[in-house]
């Protein structure tokens, strides 16, 4: 198979920067913006804080790093990795907290030990200097709560947790590894909490032992972003913009063929990914709807749309997408598979841009990017399945 004119295979960077494996000689980099720091998962699985504007490499999946795109957040649970108790069980029993017991998933000394044993049921919020982690009273909402946890025990232990500012406690299992467990809740109006809690809620005898660290509170019902450091108060990660990748000479090509491996989260509104000349009028759009569910793939050229068409994939997982086109001969590949093709249209022109967003910048891309090639020719059946398949 012949090399693609650019290739993004995360890898390269440095602030306000990420850079193309080909071409190599800069031509196809991209510019990068986030006016604030974010986390990241490193190769030796280790949560680290990067700088304002620093793309994210990100190693949370394990075998290979991605780009990580998040939008603007919020965590509203306060000095999240010096969690405390700020209440005792309600029931026949005992709650105890030792702080910078253990090493946390970030490797500093800050993980919280919490041992319990109760008769009865009960609950403790996991908290700080006695005040739940808060946000503005007002119109209810969803949110989303998550918390790391750990066994302390070498066996993996089965334990209920609050994650609302009431409702049932939810069963999770604690295991030997860090795992990052969540919740979904709503918030009543004028309800100033969204904590996570540790219950004793079975009314038999109970022995807990485990570690905890990294609360998380966001105002969101889609998905949890990557870890927010907090103090005294909540703090904002800004959106992840990756934009304007190569230009017109490099994209000079009268046939193409565009590949995607990417993971898409589920986003609250609909987000592109577009090879364009800078507008509407002339472009290629993969545009993941906010229903989580469908892919549109689109062709603009001179105004006029040439491919419009809606495919079903999965979100929150990895795709691998691949868009042939040539003058009157469209094809979408999803998953090693051949989805559709359109024997009508021409291609846009003037195209000078790839960016993980609108043609505008705008309804930037929300996931995790393995993978970005653009070919100046139509791959065959053969390549195009090979290339897409999982």
């Amino acid at each position: 198979m012949t090399n693609p004119k650019l290739a993004l295979i995360p890898s390269g960077y440095k602030a306000t920067k990420v850079y193309s494996i080909l071409p190599s000689d800069g031509g196809g980099d991209f510019t990068f913006d986030r006016a604030s720091e974010g986390t990241r998962v490193r190769k030796d699985g280790l949560i680290e804080e990067v700088s304002n504007d620093t793309p994210r490499l990100d190693w949370s999946d394990g075998n290979c790093p991605s780009l990580l795109l998040e939008p603007e957040r919020t965590n509203y649970a306060l000095n999240n990795t010096q969690l405390q108790l700020n209440s005792t069980l309600t029931s026949s029993g005992t709650i105890n907290m030792t702080g910078n017991y253990a090493s946390a998933p970030d490797g500093t000394l800050t993980a919280t030990r919490i041992e319990a044993s109760a008769t009865g049921s009960g609950y403790a919020l996991l908290s700080v200097n006695g005040t739940d982690p808060s946000v503005d009273g007002g119109g209810g909402g969803y949110y989303i709560s998550t918390i790391y946890v750990k066994s302390n025990t070498g066996q993996n232990q089965t334990c209920a947790f609050y994650g609302a500012s009431s409702g049932s406690p939810k069963t999770r299992t604690v295991t030997t590894e860090w795992t990052r467990i969540q919740f979904t809740g709503f918030r009543a109006a004028n309800s100033k909490y969204c904590y996570i809690g540790v219950a004793i809620s079975n009314g038999s005898d109970e022995e807990l032992d485990f570690l905890v660290w990294g609360g998380q509170t966001e105002l969101v019902d889609s998905y949890p972003s990557s870890l927010i450091y907090t103090g005294a108060s909540a703090v904002t990660r800004f959106a992840d913009e990756c934009e304007n990748g190569g230009d017109a000479d490099l994209f000079d090509f009268n046939e193409c063929s565009i590949y995607l491996d990417l993971t898409p989260f589920v986003a609250g509104f609909n987000k592109d990914i577009s090879l364009s000349a800078g507008t509407n009028d002339d472009r290629f759009t993969f545009f993941f709807r906010s229903n989580g569910t469908q892919l549109l793939f689109g062709v603009w050229a001179e105004g006029s749309n040439q491919l419009y068409r809606d495919e079903t994939i999965t979100y929150n997982t990895r795709n691998k997408l691949l868009l042939t086109a040539k003058e009157n001969e469209f094809k979408i590949y999803i998953n090693g598979t051949l989805k559709f093709t359109d024997t009508f249209g021409v291609l846009p022109t003037g195209i000078n841009k790839f960016s993980f967003a609108t043609p505008y910048n705008s309804n930037h891309f929300e996931g995790k990017v393995y993978d970005t090639r653009v070919y100046d020719r139509v791959l065959t059946e053969a390549e195009a399945i090979e290339l897409t398949t999982l």
